[in-house]
């Protein structure tokens, strides 16, 4: 016959029920983040389709020279997302809206493309859309040099060149390298990141843009004829 203490051993320690209880209601009601969410900086955008000649075409901004992040290169509109954003999607809108100024009630949201996070603490929301009064575009200068459009045909045509970038950890000289096994030996992770380029009327589409672009173009091929 086993001893009482032997047997309580065995079957783990008793937690007291209003802990659990506790716990399953505050975990019901908090929603699931990603860890460490508050670190991530949280934009939006948009992939503007229009018609042009009885065609889709897919409307693409060169920023603006002028700008202090990536002047002159190729994105869509967007940007992050503010305290007046009711959603991911109203800053889509709202950011689409102020670059190209255009009234938002002439911007449909389509729907969701895939959620995009960065090795950067970076959080991409893209949407689909479709500027229903194209016309009327007039890009805020300060942040627009230019728009272009493509044709939807030529964009799923379109083979792009890939590249590597390898990303490392690299930990400053201060790291407390005695604290962890095998000290500045410790064998850190490394990973190689895909770095796509394509190419439209002279214009290099790459990084985060043409990433969101190839994702749409695999959801595109599912519904088009």
């Amino acid at each position: 016959m086993q001893r009482p203490d032997v047997e309580a051993g065995r079957k783990g320690p008793s937690v007291p029920g209003s802990l659990v209880d506790g716990l399953r209601e505050a975990l019901a009601r908090r929603e699931r983040r990603l860890l460490g969410w508050e670190r991530y900086a949280r934009t939006a955008v948009l992939l503007p389709l229009l018609q042009r000649n009885g065609e889709w075409h897919l409307l693409f901004e060169v920023r603006a020279q002028t700008l202090r992040r990536q002047p002159g290169e190729v994105c869509f509109p967007g940007g992050f997302l503010e305290p007046e954003d009711a959603s991911p999607e109203a800053a889509a809108v709202r950011e689409t809206s102020e670059e190209l100024n255009l009234d938002p009630k002439t911007i449909q949201v389509v729907g969701p493309l895939d959620v995009l996070i960065t090795p950067w603490r970076l959080i991409i929301y893209p949407f689909v859309g479709v500027l229903l009064d194209p016309e009327q575009i007039d890009p805020a200068r300060e942040e627009i040099e230019q728009v272009f459009t493509v044709p939807l045909t030529e964009i799923l045509r379109a083979t792009p060149d890939v590249h590597q970038i390898r990303i490392r950890l690299e930990p400053p000289d201060h790291f407390p390298f005695e604290k962890i096994p095998g000290g500045r030996a410790y064998p850190w992770r490394q990973t190689d990141h895909p770095e796509l380029f394509f190419e439209f009327e002279g214009h290099v589409v790459w990084g985060l843009t043409a990433l969101i672009l190839d994702h749409f173009r695999s959801v595109v091929r599912e519904v088009a004829p």
